[in-house]
């Protein structure tokens, strides 16, 4: 399924459902070594699903969630390896949109929110677009209008000095002088 965030569209499914899983790298074309990113709703349920949490994550969750940053972090033992690309580690993000963020309250669940896109191609900015670059590949598409902006920034904070993995709405300037401030 594709649903609009605050940061272009993302495809949605149950990580916790293998078949489910193995749909989403079906329909994007991406290899099943690299993970697949989670949408969750409060800092309470990272800690859930995390392995870890270092000073780090809860600086940049406290300022930047929700919103688009996605912060990868040891994977706990309740991720599904499969998810994680068999790293053991797991990208996170609290997304500062109602569709997504209603979906996770009714499941009860982290769910995957990878980019909605083929590997490779640019990411759908509209459920217009979205239909047109996946046609046959998604069941649904909710489409909330056109999603506008660069996207979500990722930055692994997993070793002991973090590097930005993908510039998007937060810029890594940001990242560091909010590093820096504490």
């Amino acid at each position: 399924m594709g649903v609009p965030t605050d940061a272009l569209y993302v495809l949605v499914a149950d990580p916790l459902n293998l078949a489910a899983v193995g749909r989403v790298f079906a329909a994007k074309g991406r290899e099943s070594v690299r993970s697949l990113p989670l949408a969750i709703s409060d800092t309470l349920m990272a800690e859930d699903l995390a392995k870890e949490l270092n000073s780090r994550f809860y600086i940049l969750a406290r300022h930047f969630w929700p919103g688009a940053l996605t912060m990868i972090v040891p994977a706990s033992a309740k991720v599904p390896l499969k998810v994680t690309g068999n790293t053991g580690r797991l990208a996170m993000r609290h997304a500062n949109s109602n569709a997504l963020n209603l979906m996770i309250e009714k499941i009860g669940h982290a769910l995957i929110a990878t980019s909605a896109n083929i590997s490779g191609h640019p990411t759908a900015s509209s459920g217009i677009d979205l239909f047109a670059q996946m046609d046959s590949r998604l069941n649904l598409v909710l489409d909330g209008g056109l999603c506008a902006g660069p996207g979500a920034t990722t930055v692994d904070i997993t070793e002991p000095y973090w590097r930005v993995i993908k510039e998007g709405s937060v810029s890594e300037k940001d990242i560091a002088e909010r590093l820096r401030a504490t």
